[in-house]
């Protein structure tokens, strides 16, 4: 398929290229600095997400969404989505993909209480939690081909690639140890996966997985 991930030389979204790449995808990193990428093998399309315009994303299976906010910035979570949806609307044969957050993710069973809204959330934590969550609410009235991955509470940039990991729908998932853990690894594992099989269309799911 053909991919364009937006963010492609964050630490998640470098990842993703990875490992779409590997299982050979035709990549293209949509990004603002390509002195970033270490692989000049990769397709460049240079851009700021605030700029991209619907020609650009013409021809993409999917666009993989993989954008993060600087601190003070939180609200262009909320604002660049909205830039993405406006011109993809035009295109309903592409696809979405959202790297999302965990804070909107439901705390228990009963869907009362979001992770963000727990007594231990941190507050830094919470622009950030709560401009993700508004995000996702805009997507949902989209008319866009969506699908948004929320990692676990404990997002693990350096943990390692198990390849394995399980699926859930809104409410926060444990591992067998009792944690909410996904290394970064095993997330773009899923996220690819998901660009292959389908399975979450218009919707929002989440992965958890083991530590080793």
């Amino acid at each position: 398929m053909k991919i364009g991930i937006i963010g492609a030389t964050g630490r998640q979204g470098r990842l993703i290229l990875e490992e779409a790449h590997a299982r050979g995808h035709e990549v293209t990193a949509i990004i603002r600095n390509p002195a970033k990428l270490a692989d000049k093998q990769i397709t460049i399309m240079e851009r700021d997400i605030f700029d991209v315009q619907v020609e650009d994303l013409r021809g993409f299976d999917v666009i993989v969404d993989a954008f993060n906010a600087s601190a003070g910035m939180e609200e262009e979570h909320v604002t660049s989505l909205q830039s993405l949806i406006d011109e993809l609307e035009h295109l309903p044969e592409t696809r979405l993909i959202v790297v999302g957050g965990a804070g909107s993710l439901y705390a228990d069973p009963g869907k009362t209480i979001r992770v963000m809204e727990t007594a231990n959330f941190p507050e830094a934590y919470k622009p950030t939690a709560t401009n993700m969550a508004k995000a996702l609410n805009i997507l949902k009235e989209s008319t866009v081909n969506w699908t948004y991955l929320s990692p676990s509470a404990f997002f693990d940039p350096n943990g390692n690639r198990t390849g394995k990991y399980a699926e859930g729908a809104d409410t926060l998932l444990l591992n067998s140890e009792g944690e909410s853990y996904i290394s970064y690894a095993d997330y773009s594992i899923a996220l690819v996966d998901e660009i292959e099989r389908k399975r979450h269309l218009r919707q929002r799911y989440t992965v958890v997985g083991e530590r080793q």
